[in-house]
């Protein structure tokens, strides 16, 4: 099976990385310098204490390609449309595409552009970086990887991505529930961005305050609710999961979103978690003031932000 990643960042640079050591034919669509970083240096991994770099394929935006079988999209959200316009030369009619984006707004454009039978779903837990140097960094031993057809069905890509990840240490499965899987991390992922952006600490700085706890479950509730709105209810281990993982006491666990944030990022995916999640709740009639108080944080940020590049220098 021959495998397009679009992007080599800390997603899909990594998933990719054990993907071709598995010996699977992989091949990264990059922009030129990370076409230059990874010609010069290889894919460099940090995971496990151990640093590893293996040489990898690249190709650049191309107006024709020849298919492949599977593309993953691996970018953020607000990169999209300009990834689609990227992959579409290599997708053919037998090509699957697999997102492994946050959230699910990105499907209605996916579909409209290849067609809902060929876009598959993906749910990654994993915690990793790349760096100015780079170098993905995975920062802590989760990682799990889920895949499938949205509708249930057999997929021969499905099939043959669980064949290689077999010999990984990734824990990579197929799923026949990935919409519900979908759901589950996205209301997660909201809480606990919401969380830890709009009080700008780690779980556990903010469960060591006064009411911090407090806060982390109401978040949790708010997203369980609205996700059980929409007809997806996260079942009891999810929810449990969540609700621990944002009350942690010394947990050093912050959304990626977060890092972004202090790292002084040009963008957010603020919409498309935060913001998205927030709206369907509001088409419910689904209270939801800590999540709308969090994205009302998020929307500054991001219009300080646009606001500072449209400056004058």
């Amino acid at each position: 099976m021959r495998i397009l990643i679009l992007g080599a960042g800390a997603i899909g640079g990594y998933y990719g990385a054990h993907l071709v050591d598995a010996g699977g034919d992989v091949t990264f669509l990059v922009r030129p310098r990370r076409a230059e970083q990874l010609a010069r240096d290889g894919l460099v991994l940090h995971s496990g204490g151990k640093e590893t770099r293996r040489p990898v394929k690249t190709i650049m935006a191309a107006g024709t390609g020849q298919p492949f079988d599977l593309v993953v999209v691996a970018c953020k959200a607000f990169d999209l449309p300009g990834g689609i316009d990227a992959i579409a030369p290599f997708v053919g009619t037998d090509t699957a595409v697999l997102p492994v984006l946050n959230g699910i707004a990105h499907f209605d454009v996916l579909d409209a552009r290849f067609g809902a039978d060929r876009v598959l779903g993906g749910v990654c837990y994993i915690s990793t970086m790349l760096g100015a140097d780079g170098h993905i960094r995975h920062l802590n031993p989760l990682d799990r990887f889920l895949f499938g057809d949205r509708a249930g069905r057999p997929a021969r890509q499905v099939d043959a991505l669980a064949a290689l990840f077999a010999n990984t240490g990734v824990a990579a499965s197929p799923s026949s529930e990935i919409v519900q899987d979908l759901w589950e991390k996205w209301a997660t992922l909201a809480a606990g961005a919401a969380l830890t952006c709009l009080m700008r600490g780690t779980v556990g700085e903010i469960v060591a305050t006064n009411d911090g706890r407090s806060i982390g479950e109401a978040l949790a509730e708010e997203c369980r609710a609205i996700a059980a709105a929409s007809g997806h209810a996260p079942r009891p281990a999810s929810f449990e999961r969540a609700r621990t993982m944002l009350t942690t006491p010394n947990s050093a666990w912050a959304a990626s979103m977060m890092r972004d944030i202090e790292q002084g990022a040009p963008r957010l995916e603020a919409d498309h978690i935060v913001g998205d999640l927030l709206a369907r709740g509001r088409a419910a009639g689904i209270a939801a003031p800590l999540l709308g108080a969090a994205y009302c944080h998020l929307q500054i940020y991001d219009a300080r932000h646009r606001a500072d590049a449209g400056a004058p220098r």
